[in-house]
């Protein structure tokens, strides 16, 4: 049975050998690197968490996170010796899971690993299942749960109204199509469309939820003069 990898993103090599030790005390296979460009280098979808160290030569650890972001969704621990709160609040808004300061508890920290990783093998298996059954529709990375009635995009999952989600469900059953707003209304709101305006606000707050750019939509497009679609793909 193969080890969960961890990578460990340190340019100190005395703080990197007692992660590694620690690490492996607890049944992790170890990947190392100085910088965070050599992290980058390293990454790949067996490496089910990273601790990063923010302060390092070459690329430090705010440049390699938001780098790994637009990639790979494993969590991550910033390692640092800095106690700012400005640090941490910016380190975890650019997409860190964790933050640890220096000097740490070396149990403290296994035990947050392992919280990560756990959670983190849970969500892969959730849309392992999500994404292999037969009562799941799929549209490029946009993928709709009949039967949980959950959506899942870019392997993420984004929680929606229940109009939003009925709305999605219309157009995702048939992608291509074109769907009138007075449609859209009288398919999820079951009644007569005498005011349509709420499916323009309920389409673009289903944008800002599935698309990466709201604004420049790649699957839930308008066609002017005639209505909505979900892109086929």
């Amino acid at each position: 049975m193969s080890k969960d990898k961890v990578l460990v993103v340190e340019d100190e090599e005395g703080i990197r050998n007692t992660l590694k030790i620690f690490l492996k005390s607890q049944g992790y296979e170890v990947v190392e690197a100085t910088n965070g460009k050599e992290g980058l280098s390293l990454l790949n979808d067996d490496i089910y968490l990273a601790i990063v160290d923010i302060m390092m030569p070459i690329m430090d650890g705010i440049s390699m996170v938001t780098i790994l972001r637009k990639q790979f969704d494993l969590p991550v621990i910033f390692l640092t010796a800095k106690t700012e709160e400005i640090d941490k609040i910016t380190g975890l808004n650019l997409g860190a899971d964790d933050y640890v300061t220096k000097p740490f508890e070396p149990m403290e920290l296994m035990a947050r690993v392992n919280a990560h990783i756990r959670r983190y093998k849970r969500m892969l298996e959730r849309i392992e299942n999500h994404e292999s059954s037969d009562h799941i529709i799929k549209v490029g990375s946009l993928s709709l749960d009949l039967h949980t009635r959950e959506v899942c995009v870019r392997n993420e999952f984004v929680r929606l109204t229940k109009k939003e989600y009925e709305i999605l469900e219309l157009l995702m059953k048939s992608p291509g199509r074109i769907y009138s707003a007075e449609q859209i209304y009288e398919s999820v709101w079951k009644q007569e469309a005498i005011n349509t305006e709420t499916i323009m606000v309920h389409i673009r707050k289903l944008r800002e939820k599935i698309e990466l750019n709201s604004k420049k939509p790649e699957y839930l497009k308008v066609v002017w003069g005639l209505g909505y679609k979900i892109e086929k793909m």
